[in-house]
């Protein structure tokens, strides 16, 4: 697909919609020369842009341009693009929620007290785990 030229303002608009931060300079201060952005991603990751004053209609050149959408801003153009027209922001991955673990009674039970092997215990989900202990109690 054909894009137009990207701009200064496009740049932003995604910065914006994407859910990036403006940081402040070393001063405390917002950037006189440069707006700067960040975004936290969920593998622990941060980006970085930064957009030259004014944010206006003046546009990157292509070398420029693919160093921003791959170094800065880690998208596709197709994905800034969407962004940009219709808000849809670029999928970023999700952080994997570890699964709950099994509460260390539950364990000392099962391996102390009724003598299951640890390395059955350890295969079992907390489920079972309290499953097989209700059995053995009963």
């Amino acid at each position: 697909m054909t894009f137009p030229a990207p701009t200064r303002a496009d740049h932003q608009k995604f910065c914006e919609r994407d859910g990036w931060s403006q940081i402040r300079n070393a001063r405390g201060k917002k950037g006189t020369h440069h707006i700067t952005y960040e975004l936290g991603l969920p593998d622990g990751r941060v980006l970085r842009t930064r957009i030259s004053h004014p944010p206006d209609r003046s546009t990157y050149g292509r070398s420029m341009w693919h160093h921003i959408l791959e170094d800065q801003l880690g998208v596709t153009e197709d994905e800034f693009w969407a962004c940009v027209r219709h808000g849809t922001k670029p999928d970023r991955g999700q952080v994997a929620q570890p699964e709950a673990g099994m509460p260390a009674a539950l364990v000392y039970q099962l391996v102390v007290k009724f003598g299951v092997p640890e390395t059955e215990v350890a295969r079992m989900t907390r489920q079972q785990a309290l499953q097989r202990l209700s059995e053995l109690w009963s």
